[in-house]
């Protein structure tokens, strides 16, 4: 309004721009722009809620590449069918969480972690019952498309470390920032709110009992007793045997902090479960 009167003046009874200084009239145009570019800058800063793909949008060149389009529909193709603790909304899950790791992170190839977390459940072994299958099969599928060496040796490196069964085996694993927040990303989904409903879906699945209290959960399984497939333990001691540790496996700095308000969410789940079990509330 300021800016309107001082550049408004009165002849004759009507309204006239006044004879100003040059340089005055030039300080009042920059005036005006400065604002309007401030005011552009401020709405465009409003927070929003994210919608389905805005973090692929984020991730730049990642988002429309071929390849990526191209792994999304050859993963939907392959878990068509499979159950909800590993299906397509899990890898949906991973692939956005991952890649809000990597932009935390920072310095991580957007394209890498975004098509490791897509691929990272293809022909996984407690469906396969090969360990690697998997790791095969992306092979073959990245090959088809001519995928640059570099970009498939960081994916195939993710899909053959990604898993907690190896980490059982005490392996040495060269860590990169890449296959620290896919990993993180995928265990992330392991636990919380949502970890609890894939843990019960996997285990009714599987025709597992939820709880029974006479058989104690295995605190430190080995590789193999993990690998076993005749393994029929209450889904309750799956918490207990992988869901609570993950915390303290996480890799990167970001994960670490996700994870904290998970695992809680956990521990009082658990607790809230033993009080219904046995009557108490």
């Amino acid at each position: 309004d300021m800016l309107v009167e001082l550049s408004l003046g009165s002849r004759g009874g009507k309204r006239m721009p006044p004879q100003l200084p040059a340089a005055v009239a030039v300080t009042l145009v920059a005036a005006a722009a400065a604002a309007a570019a401030v005011h552009r800058l401020l709405s465009a800063a409003t927070p929003r809620r994210l919608r389905s793909g805005d973090l692929r949008q984020e991730a730049g060149d990642a988002a429309s590449s071929q390849l990526v389009q191209a792994a999304e529909a050859f993963v939907k193709k392959e878990l068509a069918g499979q159950d909800g603790s590993h299906d397509w909304f899990h890898i949906h899950r991973v692939r956005n969480l991952a890649l809000r790791l990597a932009m935390m992170e920072g310095n991580v190839n957007l394209l890498v972690v975004e098509l490791a977390a897509l691929l990272h459940d293809v022909k996984d072994y407690k469906y396969s019952g090969s360990d690697t299958a998997g790791a095969e099969a992306v092979k073959k599928f990245l090959e088809s498309l001519n995928c640059p060496d570099g970009i498939k040796g960081s994916i195939l490196h993710i899909i053959k470390n990604i898993g907690f069964k190896g980490e059982l085996g005490r392996k040495e694993i060269k860590m990169t920032p890449e296959l620290a927040v896919v990993q993180d990303a995928d265990r992330l989904d392991a636990i919380g709110a949502i970890g609890i409903a894939r843990t019960f879906t996997y285990g009714g699945s599987r025709n597992r009992a939820l709880y029974d209290p006479s058989i104690e959960p295995c605190q430190n399984l080995t590789q193999k007793e993990y690998s076993k497939k005749n393994r029929n333990e209450p889904t309750i001691n799956h918490f207990y045997e992988k869901l609570l540790k993950l915390k303290q496996m996480m890799k990167s700095t970001s994960g670490r902090r996700v994870a904290e308000g998970r695992h809680k969410y956990m521990e009082e789940y658990l607790a809230k479960f033993y009080s219904e079990w046995n009557g108490e509330s």
